[in-house]
């Protein structure tokens, strides 16, 4: 018989949460435990599978005898600690966040911000009409996605994920300084005269859409792009013997992009420019 290894086990840390004493599992981050208690933590540069850059500052919280709050994303849970995430501290932090944030970019089409808004009563506007932005037209300089830097929050999410985190192409980094910084590609070229690899990978963790398929980007431009009506099957991509997940995305029968599932043991949500690109053979019907 074959022996099946085991992990090593897991110790359980007890700290209160909002006033209710909770466990998890030992080196989980203050954010697992409030996901995993049913506690809402907004964040848009936490990545699940990447490490935490504590860039956006959206999901603080109050930990007790913390001179300062802390990012819940990366944070350890600790015994004893003592966490609360909607006092009237937290919830002003964020509310300034989301203001400074949407004053400078464009969260048009970033998931769920308009309910945070709403939630803290974050009010943009407040900065007037010269608040900031970057006023740059969308970089449309190849057929497979689309680069708009007025929707990014600087997050370092795609910088990671084409770093040495998972792609180790390293065409992506940060340009300049302050508010000079910028997402950009070597000398700031064209994307077709970069280091790219075009997997994607960097749209697959993108939480702004200043990232996108061009499929999506036009479909958007010509206010079609319609996510209620879409269905999505996850299949085993056909290119090769990997094994690689793959997510359709359909929208009126035909396929409008290609995801991964996070939790996918082989690839973690990461593609090739096959798996992820790759899909118009399925639907030419000539």
């Amino acid at each position: 018989m074959t022996a099946i290894p085991l992990g090593v086990p897991r110790r359980l840390v007890e700290f209160t949460l909002d006033g209710e004493e909770v466990r998890a599992v030992e080196g989980a981050t203050i954010l697992d435990a409030c996901r995993a208690a049913g506690k809402e933590v907004p964040t848009l540069c936490q990545g699940d599978t990447l490490t935490p850059r504590n860039a956006c500052r959206l999901c603080v919280v109050e930990v007790a005898g913390s001179r300062t709050l802390v990012p819940a994303c990366s944070r350890r849970a600790e015994p004893g600690m003592e966490v609360r995430t909607g006092t009237e501290r937290v919830r002003h932090s964020r509310k300034v966040v989301l203001e400074l944030l949407a004053s400078s970019v464009d969260l048009s089409t970033t998931p769920l911000v308009a309910e945070w808004v709403k939630k803290y009563e974050a009010k943009p506007d407040r900065f007037g009409p010269d608040a900031a932005r970057l006023d740059e037209e969308p970089r449309v300089d190849n057929e497979l996605y689309v680069r708009d830097y007025g929707k990014c929050v600087l997050c370092y999410k795609c910088v990671d994920a084409c770093g040495d985190q998972w792609q180790n192409t390293f065409a992506i980094s940060v340009s300049g300084r302050g508010f000079d910084a910028r997402i950009a590609v070597e000398h700031d070229a064209p994307l077709t005269d970069s280091a790219c690899v075009y997997c994607g990978n960097c749209i697959e963790v993108c939480p702004t859409g200043a990232l996108s398929f061009k499929s999506e980007f036009d479909m958007r431009a010509a206010g079609t792009w319609d996510e209620s009506g879409q269905t999505e099957t996850t299949t085993v991509c056909a290119y090769c013997g990997v094994g690689c997940n793959l997510t359709l995305h359909v929208q009126d029968n035909e396929i409008v992009k290609v995801t991964s599932p996070h939790n996918n043991p082989v690839t973690h949500g990461n593609l090739c420019i096959k798996g992820r690109f790759g899909y118009q053979h399925v639907q030419n019907r000539g």
